[in-house]
């Protein structure tokens, strides 16, 4: 049986838009969820968290999210006028534990001689609350550089702001993950180029490995791929042994050969593979991999390799072997983007992402169930 779906429709300027090569015209903007229900106990929820009315500029992407120790989930992302707009900020917002309504967004980083760029926001093991986000120097991203900023209060009020890599073209986009021996490994990318349509081939991926004992940051080794890759996101499989998904490089030409890219570190993260081609479609776009408290490894990606549509998680039990359940979250004429998930004490999986041309922000409540068997959709909020 199919549901009914709430279509929401929003006039844009075309200065918010995608560049050509990413813009279908003439479609008509709405959401199209198709949707089975059964007897299964799996469950979606989705929620529009804000659009363009939120007075922190148009351009809102893309989001991070993070599930504090004290219950309340919290979302990061970067504002203003445009991706390449000079008052840009990141801003944040909390969505408090047993609440329905999330907070208006404060920034909560700014530069007022510079742009600033992706933001991301992690609880560590020990309780501190980190911030990490880039600033733009020139006029394209291989101009960045990465600072941090750190809350000891669960994100209620933030350090200043000190440097954390100061190389040309560094970046940040996901979260980091704790290693069995309780050190962090935050993904780092550096981008090439100086094109906004292309990233070029010597982009690679990297990560921080952070010495919990001595508090400091060492980069690693590069993920090296034959088109580049950016924005890498790691699980730890076993002991010293993990698998990165990446971002593949190139441009938004359309291709029949765009594909994730997947490299493998067999001493902690400190050396990788080079960069292969995966099994999954990329259409030159985030996406996030993360170990679920089953065991289970969750993949958020776009299964397609030209349009950033659908939206799709898969979920592996074997340890990245196979790939046997996947389920789409969201599908239509829209770009459903950057997700990025997290998983509650419940067992939930919280997953944040952008749609509508880079100007709203949707999360999305699921569990393995849903994903492994479908189910129903409890609501889809729209405003």
């Amino acid at each position: 049986m199919l549901l009914p779906v709430m279509i929401h429709s929003i006039s844009f300027s075309r200065s918010h838009q995608l560049p050509r090569s990413r813009w279908r015209p003439g479609i008509t903007l709405g959401l199209l969820l198709t949707l089975m229900t059964s007897g299964w106990a799996g469950e979606l929820r989705i929620e529009r968290v804000f659009g363009p009315e939120v007075k922190t500029g148009p351009y809102k992407h893309p989001a991070r999210i993070e599930a504090l120790a004290n219950g309340d989930l919290y979302v990061v992302y970067y504002g203003g006028e445009g991706e390449y707009a000079l008052d840009t900020g990141v801003f944040g917002s909390r969505l408090k534990s047993g609440s329905r309504k999330w907070s208006k967004p404060v920034r909560i980083a700014h530069d007022p001689f510079r742009s600033l760029g992706n933001g991301v926001v992690w609880q560590a093991p020990d309780g501190l609350v980190w911030l990490f986000y880039v600033v733009r120097y020139g006029e394209t991203w291989s101009s960045s550089r990465v600072q941090a900023k750190v809350s000891t209060d669960n994100a209620a009020t933030w350090s200043d702001a000190f440097p954390l890599v100061s190389e040309e073209g560094m970046m940040v986009c996901n979260r980091p993950i704790v290693l069995q021996g309780g050190d962090y490994l935050l993904p780092l990318y550096q981008e090439r180029g100086n094109d906004t349509e292309k990233i070029a081939a010597d982009s690679a991926g990297l990560f921080l490995r952070y010495d919990v004992q001595h508090r400091t940051w060492q980069p690693t080794g590069r993920i090296r791929s034959t088109t580049g890759n950016i924005q890498p996101v790691a699980v730890e499989i076993q002991k010293d042994r993990l698998v990165a998904y990446a971002r593949r490089g190139g441009d938004y030409e359309p291709t029949t050969n765009g594909w994730a890219i997947r490299a493998e570190s067999h001493d902690g993260g400190w050396t990788w593979s080079a960069g292969e081609n995966s099994s999954f479609k990329n259409p030159n776009a985030a996406l996030d991999f993360i170990k679920l408290a089953s065991g289970k490894l969750l993949l958020v990606f776009n299964d397609n390799m030209n349009e950033r549509t659908p939206l799709t998680v898969a979920l592996s039990a074997d340890g990245d072997q196979s790939w046997p359940w996947r389920r789409n979250v969201a599908e239509g004429p829209y770009d459903y983007a950057y997700p990025a998930a997290v998983q509650t004490r419940d067992g939930k999986i919280h997953l944040i992402f952008t749609s509508h041309e880079r100007t709203v922000i949707n999360h999305a409540v699921l569990d393995e169930d849903w994903i492994q068997h479908g189910g129903r959709v409890k609501s889809w909020l729209s405003k």
